[in-house]
């Protein structure tokens, strides 16, 4: 399982509180390691200063990058005289989530924490465009931390796909619990439940053919759920009470259970589709962040490569 002692957070540049950065701490206080605070800027009205030559837009460019690295200084102060280790880095770079993927390779980093926004009047996390690229390319865990309070007792949940018709999902599934309870055991004891959502009788399926039986088949469905779901527990002892399946879209089920658990954090698989096959097949993960109150977690399967190809990398200088 990943360690999760080489932290990298990406820091909000228009707030001091950083939620990201507070959780970050908690993590390494209880598993020992490090943390690199990360920001890239980048002010277009720099570039396009032609009065000014090269080398004194540099200057310019220097100047913002010490501002910064100084003002993420004061942000870490207390953690810093705590003797939490924390590493300040800025750069120049035009776009935050490949600055961010790229500081995260170079660095080798296990996790990558950054702050998702909530949104004041209807409770739920909005996430940035930037937030997507992380979560569909970042090739280590991403989690994104909600700006609010952890919930007292609050509980992890694995969203798992219990459908067999895909074979990447049955070790994905494996991986997502295995370091859900690794790191709920290391932490702080947190109780894990499983979540598996299966659909819906299909309503053009019941009135084309008069002899099929919705009943019927929502039956057989849940069934097959239920089997997998009780070999997915059994492999890890869990209780059957600490495992759930329900009928609807995950997009529906996983946020009302994680708020009727009281979650702090969702965990999910996620594949990073991009391209094509995202537009077509869909990204499960993001249909159901869209919705969710809380933490989420999201984990790539362990073939999963990153997208981004070092011709891609932009010059931080």
């Amino acid at each position: 399982m990943a360690e999760y002692r080489n932290l990298l957070v990406a820091i909000d540049p228009n707030q001091d509180d950083q939620p990201a950065l507070r959780r970050a701490v908690y993590l390494v206080q209880r598993l020992g390691g490090r943390i690199k605070a990360f920001l890239p800027i980048y002010d277009f009205s720099y570039e396009m200063t032609t009065l000014l030559a090269p080398d004194e837009r540099m200057e310019m460019r220097k100047g913002v990058i010490e501002q910064r690295t100084e003002w993420i200084a004061q942000q870490c102060r207390y953690y810093l005289e705590a003797g939490v280790q924390i590493d300040i880095k800025v750069v120049w770079h035009s776009k935050p989530f490949e600055a961010i993927i790229n500081e995260v390779i170079s660095g080798q980093h296990d996790l990558l924490l950054k702050m998702a926004h909530q949104h004041d009047r209807l409770e739920a996390v909005i996430f940035t465009p930037t937030d997507w690229h992380l979560l569909r390319k970042c090739p280590c865990p991403v989690w994104m931390v909600k700006d609010q309070p952890w919930p007292e007792n609050g509980r992890a949940l694995v969203a798992v796909n219990l459908a067999s018709e895909d074979p990447c999902h049955d070790p994905l599934n494996i991986k997502l619990v295995t370091e859900t309870l690794a790191l709920a055991r290391q932490v702080n004891q947190t109780e894990v439940h499983l979540v598996g959502a299966y659909p819906v009788t299909p309503v053009n399926i019941a009135i084309e053919l008069p002899d099929f039986d919705p009943g019927v088949y929502n039956d057989a469905i849940r069934g097959q759920h239920l089997i997998a779901m009780k070999s997915l527990r059994q492999k890890f002892g869990l209780d059957e009470q600490l495992t759930h399946v329900e009928k609807g879209l995950p997009e529906e089920v996983i946020p009302d259970l994680a708020e009727h658990l009281q979650a702090g954090i969702v965990v999910l698989g996620s594949l990073g589709r991009t391209g094509l096959s995202a537009a077509f097949i869909g990204n499960t993960v993001e249909h159901v962040i869209d919705h969710l109150k809380c933490d989420l977690l999201a984990i790539k399967p362990d073939d999963f490569v990153c997208p981004l190809s070092p011709d891609e990398e932009e010059s931080a200088s």
